[in-house]
């Protein structure tokens, strides 16, 4: 069943899964992303953010406790195997205002190769990039150069990103207040079933982003106990 999210037009290896929670359970994880105390947000120039389990770090991450509000995502993504026997230990949560956006990136060696993200509130259109050629002189190195494709998150639906469109190609979102519908370039398409047409423009809205993810690094000193410790 889960082959059946494969998407094949994308290098190895990408699953799309609309609808992968329900409205009510959107509904409740917007809520408690909400709730959190203010000092949990970190500010950014193009948006705000929360890191829960801890915060990666070259040496290892400090484990913190995972509220219960996010332990079903998680458990939800765990039972679908993709992180084999990986438990999933951090979740970044994003916040994305109309016009904000990422540049494009990519996740690193601190995490278990897959990457799962699910989208709340609003759609996007994440785009994937090829990586800089440095020993190519003559490579364009512009964005525009370097663009591959681009997948269109609804709300409430599941991506997952490993392999190649893990370690090989960039990933980022434009910061652009509205996306217009190209079929030849979203190389999900067809699992949005007929919900959009051809050269549509779709109005983002308040987008929050839950990327669930496994470090393997983790330090056996837990920072909830060093706050306590007398």
């Amino acid at each position: 069943m889960l082959e059946s999210f494969r998407l094949e037009e994308c290098p190895r290896t990408c699953y799309y899964i609309p609808d992968f929670i329900t409205k009510d359970e959107e509904e409740n994880l917007i809520q408690n992303v909400n709730s959190v105390p203010k000092p949990k947000w970190t500010c950014l120039k193009n948006r705000r953010l929360q890191n829960w389990g801890g915060i990666p770090g070259a040496k290892g991450m400090v484990p913190e406790q995972i509220p219960e509000w996010l332990k079903g995502p998680c458990k939800k993504i765990f039972d679908l195997g993709f992180f084999k026997e990986k438990a999933p230990n951090h979740i970044l949560i994003n916040e994305y205002l109309p016009g904000q956006g990422i540049m494009p990136h990519s996740d690193g060696p601190l995490y278990f190769p897959t990457v799962s993200t699910i989208s709340l509130g609003s759609h996007t259109f994440l785009d994937f990039y090829k990586p800089i050629e440095e020993d190519n002189h003559e490579f364009d190195s512009s964005l525009e150069n370097r663009y591959a494709f681009s997948l269109l998150l609804e709300p409430r639906s599941l991506v997952v990103l490993q392999d190649e469109m893990y370690t090989v190609l960039m990933h980022g979102i434009k910061e652009i207040d509205r996306d217009l519908v190209e079929e030849k370039k979203i190389f999900n398409f067809k699992k949005l079933g007929n919900l959009y047409s051809e050269s549509e423009f779709l109005s983002r809205k308040t987008r929050i982003s839950l990327t669930i993810r496994h470090v393997p690094k983790v330090l056996k000193i837990n920072l909830n106990s060093l706050l306590f410790k007398k």
